[in-house]
């Protein structure tokens, strides 16, 4: 089940996968630029004018996590900054240039849809988030069906450390709807990973447990092009009660 957040009262909001190597593929610097919030509907003024616009690269938010190694808290609830950890990531899509952004949620949904702040984000639940990334993944993928996006930046909920100017980055470097794209930090392949509209279907088919799209990157490897993250952000997750740290 999909929604749209409605707007409501309160403060604005507040400021995948443990890959295995990529191969060797030329680093890609983006502009020094970051996009502002203004960029988050892409193509939006030059459609009114009777002109293509630029590519739509929707936001891609998995949020779903239980937290089962911090006692069940769920990941999107942990604060940060005095706020919900997923206002913070919805933020870093935003001001990175992505839009529209969906929000992929799961443990105490319900809950995260109370206290958070996602006003103007489009909230899907994922029952069967239990089973892993893969299953939040196909939900994810499924619900921007119709929305006329190219492609989908793929940001998850507990990397903090990962802000816009990373994001605006890979995202940058979409060129087409066959284009796939991660992060890289020191050469390594992580988050944000961005998938054109052309390899969802193969995605979602593949997506399964914690792999998420693990299998579509291993065989599409000689066609992933990476983008050096190293110096502008941290890839570290909120895994474990000591990674709370990180969070203050």
């Amino acid at each position: 089940m999909s929604s749209q957040q409605p707007a409501r009262p309160g403060p604005a909001d507040a400021p995948g996968d443990s890959a295995a190597h990529a191969p060797a593929v030329a680093p890609v610097r983006g502009a020094s630029r970051t996009p502002s919030v203004a960029d988050a509907s892409p193509g939006a003024a030059d459609a009114r004018q009777g002109r293509p616009g630029p590519p739509v690269i929707a936001g891609l938010l998995l949020a779903a996590g239980g937290g089962r190694r911090l006692g069940g808290r769920p990941k999107a609830l942990l604060a940060y900054r005095g706020r919900p950890l997923v206002e913070n990531a919805v933020r870093v899509l935003r001001e990175a240039g992505c839009g529209p952004v969906h929000v992929v949620l799961g443990a105490s949904a319900a809950e995260v849809r109370e206290r958070a702040d996602l006003t103007g984000c489009t909230v899907v639940d994922n029952p069967d988030w239990a089973e892993g990334m893969g299953s939040s993944l196909r939900v994810g993928l499924a619900s921007l069906a119709g929305t006329g996006a190219a492609a989908a930046l793929v940001s998850l909920v507990d990397q903090p450390g990962i802000g816009p100017a990373a994001v605006a980055r890979v995202r940058e470097a979409y060129r087409s709807p066959a284009s796939l794209v991660a992060a890289a930090y020191d050469g390594e392949r992580g988050h944000p990973v961005l998938f054109g509209a052309e390899r969802w279907a193969d995605i979602a088919a593949t997506a399964t447990g914690d792999k998420g799209a693990r299998v579509h990157l291993v065989r599409h490897a000689g066609e992933l092009v990476l983008v050096e993250c190293s110096d502008v952000a941290e890839a570290f997750d909120i895994d474990t009660p000591p990674d709370l740290a990180r969070l203050l």
